[in-house]
Order: C-alpha cells, then sequence, then structure tokens
C-alpha cells in the first residue's frame, strides 16, 4: 500500500514531498544546509510550532534558527533550562536557580545555595556535558491541577503559585533527563542546538549566562559588566523584595486581595524620588551642567521624565528650558537613507549637528536664538517668531535618541553635561524560571500608544519593532556607560494594567499575519497576569504617556 504523501513549500521556493507524519524535525534536516546554525523552530502555516511536531496536510513551512528574532529566543530559552539541569547536577537536587533579568547580551542569575568561582566554571563545563550528551528535549501537555501537584512535591512553589492564575486546563511541560518544568515559550528539540555560550562569575552576587545575539550570530560575545545598569537592577530587585512582589504571582495576590492600589502608591514614590535625588544631587555641584541630556530605548518614558525631572529642578530652585532636538531634522530631502533605500530617520545623521551645535553654544553665550521647527508631514524646517534667550543660571533640558552620544554635542565641554539613561528595567519575573525581558515591556507600551496617538494597529508596530531594535543597538546602547545616572522607569504595577489596554489591540491581529505569531506569544505572556484598573494611576505617572489621560502634552 502506498504511503500517503504531502507537499511542503519551504519558504515559497522549494517544494518537496512527505509521507504524512513526518516530523518537522525530520523535514528541517533537508533543508539545514540552507542555514548556518542548528534549526530551532519551524513556522507551519503561519503557526510557529516545535520540530517534535507533524505534518498532517499540504503546508508552507518555515525555518529558524538563532540569527532570528525567533530562533534567538528559543535558543534563550533552551539554554536556561540546559542551565537549570546542570545547576541540579553540580549543587544537589535541592538548589534552586534564580534566573532575574537581562543583561548585556545574555541573563544574570543567582543561586540558593553559596558558590564561586570555581563552582560555577564547574557549571559551565556542566552546561556543556549536556549540550554535548544531546539529551531529546519532551514536550508533554498535562492537566493544569496534576502540574500544580507536581510542583507542590517538588517544592517549587513559585510555579505553584503561578499556575494559580492561568486558567488554561493543560499546560505543557518540558523536560531533560527526568527535570521537569513550565516555560511560557516554545524549546529546542534538543541540547546539542545550544552550542554556544559562556559563563560569567561575578564577584559575591551570582553570574552571567551569555549567548550569540541576532547581530553576533556566529560566536559568543564576553560578558562586558556594565557596573552603572547592573547596580540599578540590583537596588530595584532589592527594593522588589522588600515588597514582596518578586514574581507575577505576587503581583496577582495584591490585585486579587484589592491591595494593589497601595502598591501603585508605592512604586510611583520609587520613580519620583529618583528624580527627586537627581535635582538635590545637581543643586549641590560646585559648578552646575549647563546641559541635561536624556536618552534611552523607545518608549522609555524619556517625555514624561524630562518633564517631571524639570519640575524638581525648579522645586530646587533651577531654571530649566527644554529643547526637543526633533525640531533639529534636516530637510527630508537631505536625509540619509538605509539599506533599503528608506530615510532613515534614527540615524544620527538625520539631525542638522552643526545647527543644532550652533545654537546651543549661542544660547550658553546668552545671546536670542530663533528656534525651528519641523513640520513632519511636508519634512522641512520652518521659522517662526520663536525667539530663546537664557542666562547664565538656566539648565537646557534635552532627550531624544541620540542625546548621550557626544557626536550630537559635540561642540559642548562633557563638564558641562550631565547625561541621563533611563529604561524600564523590569524585575518582576513570571516566576523563578520565566523571566520578563525589559525590550516586551517597552513593545507593549509602545503598541498602546502607536494606537492611541497615531492610530497604528498592533500589526503596525510589530512590523517596525525590528527595525527599532536595529537602531537601539546601533545608536543607543554603545552609549549607556557614559551616562552619569540611570533612571529605572520600570513601574512594578504596570503590566497589569498594560494588559487592559494592549489584548484587544492584540487579539485584533489577523492570523494570516506574518506578526500574528508574535501577538499570540504576546497573548499568552499576558495570560499569567491579573488586569487591573487604571483609576487609581496618577496623571503625572511614566504610564500616563503610553495609556492616555495624563497631565503633560506628549
Amino acid at each position: 500500500m502506498n504511503e500517503k504523501m504531502v507537499k511542503v513549500n519551504f519558504n515559497g521556493i522549494l517544494i518537496k514531498e512527505f509521507p504524512v507524519g513526518t516530523t518537522i524535525k525530520a523535514i528541517s534536516k533537508k533543508f539545514q544546509s540552507y542555514f548556518s546554525y542548528p534549526i530551532l523552530i519551524a513556522k507551519l502555516d503561519n503557526d510557529l510550532v516545535e520540530l517534535s511536531d507533524t505534518i498532517t496536510k499540504k503546508c508552507d513551512i518555515n525555518f529558524y534558527d538563532r540569527s532570528s528574532m525567533v530562533g534567538n529566543s528559543v535558543y534563550g530559552r533552551t539554554l536556561q533550562f540546559i542551565a537549570i539541569v546542570a545547576v541540579k547536577r553540580v549543587f544537589g537536587k535541592e538548589a534552586e536557580l534564580h534566573i532575574e533579568h537581562s543583561i548585556d547580551k545574555g541573563f544574570y542569575c543567582e543561586l540558593s545555595v553559596d558558590s564561586n568561582k570555581e563552582s560555577i566554571d564547574l557549571l559551565e563545563k556542566t552546561m556543556h556535558d549536556i549540550v554535548n550528551e544531546d539529551l531529546a528535549i519532551q514536550k508533554i501537555s498535562v492537566i493544569r491541577s496534576d502540574a500544580i501537584k507536581y510542583f507542590k512535591k517538588e517544592k517549587q512553589m513559585d510555579k505553584v503559585r503561578v499556575l494559580k492564575y492561568i486558567s488554561n486546563s493543560y499546560i505543557n511541560l518540558y523536560s531533560i533527563d527526568n527535570v521537569y518544568d513550565y516555560f511560557y515559550g516554545d524549546l529546542a528539540f534538543s541540547t546539542k542546538a545550544i552550542d554556544e555560550f559562556k559563563v560569567q562569575y561575578i564577584k559575591d552576587k551570582g553570574f552571567v549566562i551569555n549567548f550569540p545575539d541576532i547581530y553576533n550570530p556566529e560566536v559568543t560575545l564576553d560578558y562586558k559588566h556594565h557596573k552603572m545598569l547592573f547596580d540599578k537592577f540590583y537596588e530595584y530587585n532589592e527594593w522588589c523584595r522588600c515588597q514582596s512582589v518578586i514574581n507575577a504571582a505576587d503581583l496577582n495576590e495584591r490585585v486579587s486581595s484589592s491591595k494593589v492600589d497601595e502598591l501603585i502608591r508605592i512604586s510611583e514614590t520609587y520613580y519620583n524620588n529618583q528624580l527627586e535625588k537627581i535635582a538635590e544631587d545637581i543643586k549641590a555641584m560646585k559648578q552646575m551642567p549647563r546641559i541635561i541630556l536624556l536618552a534611552g530605548p523607545s518608549s522609555s518614558g524619556k517625555t514624561t521624565t524630562s518633564k517631571k525631572l524639570e519640575m524638581h529642578l525648579r522645586l530646587n530652585g533651577i531654571k530649566t528650558v527644554q529643547i526637543s532636538v526633533d525640531n533639529y531634522f534636516l530637510n527630508r530631502n537631505e536625509t540619509p537613507k538605509d539599506n533599503e533605500g528608506n530615510y532613515d530617520y534614527e540615524s544620527i545623521y538625520a539631525i542638522d549637528i552643526t545647527l543644532f551645535n550652533k545654537h546651543l553654544n549661542k544660547l550658553l553665550a546668552n545671546e536670542k536664538v530663533l528656534m525651528p521647527r519641523y513640520d513632519f508631514i511636508s519634512g522641512e524646517k520652518y521659522y517662526k517668531d520663536d525667539y530663546l534667550q537664557i542666562d547664565d543660571n538656566t539648565i537646557l533640558i534635552i532627550e531624544g535618541l541620540h542625546s548621550l552620544n557626544d557626536e550630537l554635542t559635540m561642540s559642548i565641554e562633557r563638564n558641562l553635561k550631565y547625561k541621563i539613561y533611563i529604561s524600564p528595567l523590569t524585575q518582576l519575573n513570571i516566576d523563578n524560571h520565566n523571566r520578563i525581558h525589559t525590550s516586551d515591556t517597552r513593545k507593549l507600551r509602545r503598541i498602546i500608544r502607536d494606537n492611541r496617538t497615531r492610530g497604528y494597529s498592533a500589526t503596525d508596530t510589530l512590523n517596525m519593532w525590528k527595525k527599532i531594535r536595529e537602531g537601539e543597538e546601533k545608536w543607543i546602547f554603545p552609549y549607556q556607560d557614559d551616562a552619569d545616572i540611570i533612571i529605572n522607569s520600570a513601574l512594578i504595577y504596570e503590566l497589569g494594567v498594560l494588559k487592559t489596554y494592549v489584548e484587544p489591540l492584540l487579539f485584533s491581529v489577523n492570523e494570516e499575519d506574518p506578526v500574528y505569531p508574535e501577538a499570540l506569544r504576546l497573548i499568552n505572556f499576558l495570560r499569567n497576569f491579573l488586569p487591573i484598573p487604571s483609576e487609581d494611576i496618577p496623571q503625572d505617572s511614566v504610564l500616563r504617556e503610553f495609556i492616555g489621560n495624563g497631565c503633560y502634552k506628549v
């Protein structure tokens, strides 16, 4: 009897036939030569599927390795699971790994037991051993209540508590070498696919696991310790512990017990205290800066923060004036283009740097300057009777994408500048093994704001996100170490609020749309959080920059 065959269309360019029931893993072997690195996951008719799945009908298929955003996420999650298994081998079954947050090109971890450089070196060796053993990573679907019973038995109460708030009847567990765990994203087929990473011990703290990213997929770059950023994460982690809100379940318990309003007020106070301290530190300087420069990645809350910082400075008797870099864009026909031939507004060379520095020097010399305005519709600068003149006791506040890049203010001496880096450095995690990416928080913020202020759909924003991230990697992150201080704009309660605004937008993404798998991932991610109403959020909250009804014009 002849086997029933089905046609598989690979990436729209090549058709092959396979027997019904063939695994995606077997099919991927036929196309591995098209990829530089091991295939990790597939897209089957616009659904992301793991390699253990099978085909049953004619389909379109594509694959992803670690050089893609989708594949790199799978790579990172699988590496985390390998680390979890290695911790059990090295430190014993009772040892627990806590995956805290993203840092540099990897993630920072701590252990529930004592460790030192020698034991962390052994952990790295054990992780490589697990990779070389080529252990299968198996996925099993279990009743949620059975999973809860299992994790209770294993004394993993972080899993027990987070699963309490998930409404799914069934959940997926993964296993490596008889170690079972829960992840909210897909994993690779076997440990062998995770062949590049490094582990770096951090004295008196924990350790960082680095792995290739999409910008350097061929190799793991050495860990670069960004002390100021690391310390800010660590400080916020300790603050979260003081509030007894570490994981999603902690936040959900506050919501279900009607105690979230107090958490909102405390979180807002933490954020405001950062600005108050900056203002007091600037006032205490022997020589105050003439320019405050504030920069950060997309949806960090730069606009609201700059306006609130101005209030704190004025409260301390310091005169301020804000200048928008956006008014110094080159005329559209002079704007550089990217590799695809589109105008590159993310580039620093899209700004009229010469004119900007000329005006800065005139202002600091107390001269009157006719300020430009930029019309984004016509793509041209124009001038009205908008003159500005300041005295020696006035500080200019400038926020924008390139503010930490000295090329933007090349004619101004460094001692006259005070540089601030801002980002929502999310410390809240789903559980001890599932961290929340800072970029996910920013992505959700951006989807909501784009829809509210520009009429963009979630599809529009998700399509832009790769370009946005490329701009951040090129124009923001390389300059963060030159900041004088870092502001953390994360609010410990915000994911519950963002959920109420962003879920309907994500559900509107069409199932045939290329970004649908990402929309679905975010929907599944948000299922870990109970919704939080926005009534108790202050009008001057940085979150209002995204959800609206704030007191600042943004």
